[in-house]
């Protein structure tokens, strides 16, 4: 009896033992899944498949031994409202804990109307929120030809929006990129291949301390 007795107490003490253990581990080791909703810039338009700079992000999360699945839904052509129609599915089928929303400059470019593409940005924004995910907004700037003030309105879209909704902020995507001829593709619009571990650059640092 005292053996049995003594056994008992093992088991149950170890049983304590691994609960205590588990409660205790990081909460970053809990498995994280990241949702990039975007159009041609992380969708490799005109790139070899895995050179662009969401799937570095997959290997540079792999480097860091950080445990996130990548998602990448991003389309080319893709405008905000497209972006925003597609997504309600998209949570629901992947449960992103971390949204990188990579939308907006096929709008600009398209001489869509600002109201629009800030309202469907909002929505966006909204929804993954409330589905419980944090949001990184990849800020975008039209070129000069389209006009001084609009260019200026349309940065500042961006961040109105990231203070208004209180979510992380890239304020240039394409920081960096000023040489046309050595960071973009011939229809000078996409960057190229050489240029996708500068955008990366350009995110991590405000992508980072939400994966730990």
């Amino acid at each position: 009896m005292p053996n049995r007795l003594g056994k008992l107490l093992k088991n149950l003490i170890l049983a304590i033992v691994s609960t205590l253990l588990i409660t205790a581990l990081p909460a970053h080791s809990a498995a994280k899944t990241l949702l990039v909703l975007g159009d041609s810039l992380s969708a490799e338009y005109g790139l070899p498949r895995g050179s662009g700079w969401v799937s570095l992000l997959d290997k540079q999360l792999q480097i860091e031994k950080l445990n996130t699945t990548v998602i990448n839904a991003s389309i080319s052509g893709e405008t905000s409202a497209g972006g925003k129609t597609r997504l309600p599915a998209l949570l629901a089928q992947h449960k992103p804990s971390i949204v990188i929303v990579e939308l907006g400059g096929n709008d600009g470019l398209r001489g869509l109307s600002l109201a629009a593409t800030q309202s469907s940005l909002r929505e966006i924004i909204s929804l993954s929120t409330n589905a419980g995910a944090q949001v990184v907004l990849l800020g975008m700037r039209m070129p000069p030809n389209y006009g001084i003030d609009y260019a200026k309105r349309f940065a500042a879209m961006y961040q109105g929006l990231a203070h208004e909704k209180s979510v992380k902020l890239v304020p240039f995507f394409l920081q960096g990129l000023d040489d046309i001829e050595q960071f973009f593709q011939p229809d000078r619009i996409h960057p190229n291949q050489r240029a996708q571990a500068l955008l990366l650059d350009n995110v991590w640092p405000v992508l980072k301390p939400l994966l730990k």
